[in-house]
Order: C-alpha cells, then sequence, then structure tokens
C-alpha cells in the first residue's frame, strides 16, 4: 500500500489513510475534513476495509457529531411529537418551557453560540426533553401496535442509543432511542412495527420482511429506504 492514500465512502465520507512505520495498531480518529487512519508497516487495504466495517455504528455516530448543526436563534425541530424553538429574551440566563410535544429556550442578549460548553448544555437541555416526551409517546403505542398484531413483548426501555432507532432483544424486551421523537410519526409506527416483529422473527430473513410488509401495507421496503434519509441526534 502507499504511504498515503485517500478513499471516499459513501456514508462517511472522505478517509485519509497513512501508514506510519512506528504503529503497532490501526486507530480511527474523526475530523471535520475527514476520518484519519494511522496503520502500520504491512497492513493491507483489504485489512483496513474490515476493521472499517467493524467500527462502522461507532465511526457513523462520530461523524454526525462533527457535521451537528450550531444551536442559535435560528435552529429548530418541527417533527410530528416534538417542536422546538429559541427566542431571545432580557433576562441575564437561559430559560426553558416546556411541555408535552413542545419545548421553548429563552436566551439572553448576546449569547455566544459559538461557545462549546453553551452548545454542550444546550445539547443536553434538549435530549433530556426528548427522553421526558419519549417515555410519555412511545410506549404507549408500542403497546398498542402488540395487541393490534398479537405481537407481545417483555418490556420498553427508552435509550439514548445514536447508532441505531431500536433493538429487540432474544428474550422479547425491546429499546427505543428517544431520537425516534425527531421522526415523522409513519417512519416512528415503522420503527415500533419493526421491533415487534423481532419478537417473532429474530433475524431479517424472508419470514420477517413478509411479515413486516403485511402490517405496513407493503411498504416495508420503501419505509427501510426512507428512514436511512433521517440520522440520530441533531
Amino acid at each position: 500500500m502507499a504511504l498515503e492514500n485517500v478513499l471516499e465512502d459513501k456514508e462517511l465520507g472522505r478517509l485519509l489513510i497513512k501508514v506510519n512505520p512506528r504503529a503497532r495498531h490501526m486507530t480511527f480518529r474523526t475530523r471535520e475534513d475527514a476520518i484519519h487512519i494511522s496503520i502500520p508497516l504491512g497492513v493491507t487495504l483489504a485489512e483496513v476495509k474490515n476493521a472499517l466495517e467493524e467500527l462502522r455504528p461507532r465511526l457513523r455516530v462520530a461523524r454526525q457529531k462533527c457535521n451537528r448543526p450550531l444551536i442559535d436563534l435560528d435552529f429548530r425541530i418541527d417533527a410530528e411529537y416534538f417542536k422546538l424553538s429559541l427566542v431571545s429574551g432580557q433576562g441575564e440566563r437561559f430559560l426553558s418551557r416546556s411541555e408535552l410535544g413542545t419545548m421553548r429556550i429563552i436566551c439572553p442578549p448576546g449569547a455566544n453560540f459559538a461557545d462549546e460548553q453553551l452548545q454542550a448544555w444546550l445539547r443536553k437541555v434538549i435530549e433530556e426533553a426528548l427522553r421526558r416526551n419519549a417515555k410519555i409517546v412511545l410506549p404507549p403505542v408500542l403497546y398498542a401496535f402488540s395487541q393490534v398484531y398479537n405481537l407481545p413483548y417483555q418490556g420498553v426501555k427508552i435509550t439514548s442509543s445514536g447508532s441505531r432507532w431500536g433493538s429487540c432483544s432474544a428474550r422479547g424486551n425491546i429499546n427505543l432511542s428517544y431520537y425516534l421523537m425527531l421522526l415523522p410519526k409513519h417512519l416512528i409506527d415503522y420503527v415500533l412495527l419493526h421491533e415487534l416483529v423481532h419478537t417473532r422473527e429474530m433475524n431479517h430473513g424472508e419470514r420477517f420482511w413478509a411479515l413486516l410488509d403485511e402490517l405496513t401495507e407493503g411498504k416495508a421496503l420503501a419505509l427501510r429506504k426512507e428512514l436511512k434519509e433521517y440520522r440520530t441526534e441533531f
């Protein structure tokens, strides 16, 4: 392999691969311009690609964080079950007002939205609001689908997962990311049905897709494709 290589990944963007004679292991660092990959001498491109696939879920999340929009007075969330706005106020402190489905953050004049600590605090406040709303909204919808389609599950937990919208264990315990609250209603329904079908089919084989297709009026694959246009986090 050449000492330096540049690859383009459809999902992760630019990959900069550099041979480091002193390195003992491959390292992956996600930066704004690219994912920088440092490799020891003798490592092949095939080995780099294999490692990339193993780390893809984590790298995807890291890449999303690098591409996050700035949360400022122009930032909005306008989803089906959650709406957020930031407005300028007269006080010296930030204030948040929230009720089911909506949140308003009142910002002091002259707030420095470029400050990393402020951005981290704003994200934490919004994420907690998403979590609270998800705990109220999602479990009843999941239960209703379970009853209608006779797909019982053991329990449901709301998580902060940034790598997947939902999951189902072999014991029938379902995890749902609170980032589902950022999706349109029909995609939330799709994810919930997807996990419920896993209580009967614990893989993505033909029977799984046949049942999910039946529950989504023949739209399972189209909904899966549409879901890929969205991302967890914000």
